[in-house]
């Protein structure tokens, strides 16, 4: 007897000569789900942005009329996907040094300094971490993005984990998709936070500045977690756990609640001088020039033990240095009442 599974989902995959060809039909449980979605559910191997650029480049019918992917399903649609496969961009294997916490035959986690750009982009086509890792693991020419899951942004420092196998790189991207990979954050933000919180607010591209992000009602669901570690004076030492994964979504909630990331010009605005600070908190403040954000812990589940394996490293010295005189700065003005 036929599995009811096979009848209501066929699916067929060819590639001949470059060319992509699936033929798909709607499950009937799938009713509600956009287009998109539902497609990510029944193509697992390929990443929801692949998907959203096969539809916005008209490779998708249903029953065979192309449609937006907001559309919803209903059950029982014939989905028509025909592209041509895209040649790999080329980039070329650099010598860039590591720092490397741990690697196996499956992945390897990197502690990311600041000022190292993760993916090759407008303004910056070497000199990044994937042109390191291509040179690290010559086999990386072969996974999309060489391995890299998931990105930080050029000046947050902190751990990234990478896929060394296509095995590995479908489970990781499964576990982001699931909130399982945990991801910790220590931050220095400006202002006095009395207790910890959560910021459930979306995000979305910001509709005049387009490079950068804002809570916008109608963005993408962006849950962060915060609690402090330490407080100051004038500023607050956090711990900050991402639940979702939005682009600059630590510091976009951040300034959203008016405690701006110290060091971040795109969204705390003018440099903040408490007044009354020492010469060397104003001097070590003036002298920050990126935002106080590092990634210090990582865990996922390890693809082929299935085990869930965790990984924490220090903060990076111009972090210490400006905590340093931020407890100065505290101490001092203790002294002085």
């Amino acid at each position: 007897m036929m599995d009811v599974h096979c009848i209501r989902i066929h699916a067929e995959a060819k590639l001949i000569m470059n060319k992509l060809h699936h033929k798909l039909t709607i499950p009937v449980d799938m009713l509600g789900l956009r287009l998109d979605q539902a497609l990510v559910k029944l193509l697992p191997d390929y990443s929801r942005t692949q998907i959203q650029e096969w539809i916005k480049d008209s490779a998708v019918t249903v029953n065979g009329q192309i449609i937006k992917t907001r559309i919803r399903m209903k059950g029982g649609e014939k989905i028509d996907i025909q592209s041509i496969s895209k040649p790999p961009l080329s980039w070329e294997a650099q010598a860039i040094p590591l720092n490397i916490i741990y690697e196996d035959d499956e992945l390897l986690v990197i502690n990311k300094p600041s000022g190292l750009v993760v993916h090759p982009a407008a303004g910056h086509q070497d000199q990044t971490l994937l042109n390191a890792l291509l040179y690290h693991n010559p086999r990386s020419k072969d996974l999309p993005r060489a391995g890299i899951v998931h990105r930080l942004d050029k000046d947050t420092s902190g751990l990234l984990v990478v896929a060394k196998t296509k095995l590995t790189l479908i489970s990781l991207y499964k576990q982001l998709k699931k909130r399982t990979i945990s991801r910790e954050y220590q931050s220095i933000v400006v202002g006095n936070l009395i207790s910890g919180g959560t910021i459930d607010e979306p995000i979305a591209r910001h509709p005049v500045h387009r490079k950068r992000m804002a809570v916008i009602t109608n963005g993408r669901p962006a849950i962060t977690h915060y609690r402090v570690i330490e407080k100051y004076r004038h500023h607050t030492r956090l711990k900050v756990q991402l639940e979702t994964g939005r682009t600059h979504q630590i510091r976009v909630h951040m300034a959203y609640i008016r405690h701006p990331v110290v060091g971040d010009a795109t969204y705390g605005g003018r440099l903040f001088i408490p007044q009354g600070a020492t010469p060397a908190l104003r001097q070590a403040l003036q002298q920050f020039r990126r935002q106080a954000l590092h990634a210090y812990a990582l865990g996922c589940t390890h693809p082929v033990t299935q085990e869930f394996m965790r990984w924490e490293v220090d903060l990076p010295a111009d972090m210490q240095e400006l905590i340093k005189h931020l407890k100065q700065d505290s101490a001092s003005g203790i002294l002085g009442e």
